[in-house]
């Protein structure tokens, strides 16, 4: 039976149906934020729901009997929380002050696609991995917005209160020009009263647009790029030795042999 469930798990055919399920409840939580007119439309998405439920639970039923390293299972994280959200959507919540918890967890099964796929995955824990770095790049970012968001208040205030009035309103409304939200219409504005005050606009751009999210974007894509190798490395190690490797293997025993006999 372990035999039978692992080579359920490991076909293709069941991953994507994994998927398909994963999608379709996606859709079903979208379906009921409308207004239906028809009772029987909502009959058949409460069916609906109960028979994804009920997938979820087979689904994750299927990775833990098949799974090599049961005592281990729930130490994977993306294992924990398959299980968690399978296991909350499970009480019937729908007509009870507990509603719209329910309702949010269904929402979060969609995120189970993360746990399916490997490529999301890699995305998500080159994230967390590189968020160390990242807090460096953040907290300098944040010096840089509170400085340039102090020397505006102080210059700019009485041209736009709404803008400049205080410090955080003002590091709002850098934030807005960092994004280049109709930035230069707020340059515009306090150059009719400061008519240098663009090399504030520009020197605040070229450090946070420019420098520091290029920062951030390098980061990541570091930290992916080591992902994708040590994926792909597990990946070859779960596959053995691939035809060349043993051919090589082989080669260089006969060599041996033969340097021996000579």
């Amino acid at each position: 039976m372990k035999e039978a469930l692992r080579k359920i798990h490991d076909n293709k055919v069941f991953e994507w149906s994994v998927v398909t399920v994963i999608i379709v409840s996606a859709l079903l939580v979208g379906a009921k934020t409308y207004h239906l007119p028809y009772p029987w439309l909502e009959r058949f998405l409460g069916v609906a729901d109960l028979v994804v439920t009920v997938f979820f639970v087979l689904e994750i039923s299927i990775r833990f009997t098949a799974s090599n390293d049961k005592k281990n299972f729930f130490k994977d994280g993306w294992n924990v929380f398959d299980a968690l959200i399978v296991a909350v959507s499970l009480i019937p919540v729908e007509n009870s002050d507990m509603a719209l918890i329910g309702r949010l967890v269904r929402v979060f099964r969609v995120l189970r696609m993360v746990s399916i796929v490997p490529e999301l995955r890699i995305l998500i824990n080159s994230l967390l991995k590189a968020m160390p770095q990242l807090s460096y790049v953040m907290l300098l970012m944040f010096i840089i917005f509170y400085i340039y968001g102090a020397v505006g208040s102080f210059f700019f205030d009485q041209i736009n209160p709404d803008l400049w009035g205080d410090i955080a309103t003002s590091m709002l409304t850098l934030f807005r020009v960092m994004t280049f939200e109709d930035w230069t219409d707020v340059m515009y504005e306090t150059m009719a009263v400061y008519p240098l005050s663009w090399v504030f606009y520009l020197s605040f751009i070229f450090f946070t647009a420019f420098a520091f999210l290029n920062m951030i974007i390098g980061i990541v894509v570091n930290v992916l790029e080591k992902e994708n190798a040590a994926f792909e490395k597990q990946a070859q190690e779960e596959a053995g030795p691939s035809q060349l490797d043993v051919i090589e293997k082989e080669l260089s025993e006969i060599k041996k042999l033969l340097k021996e006999r000579v």
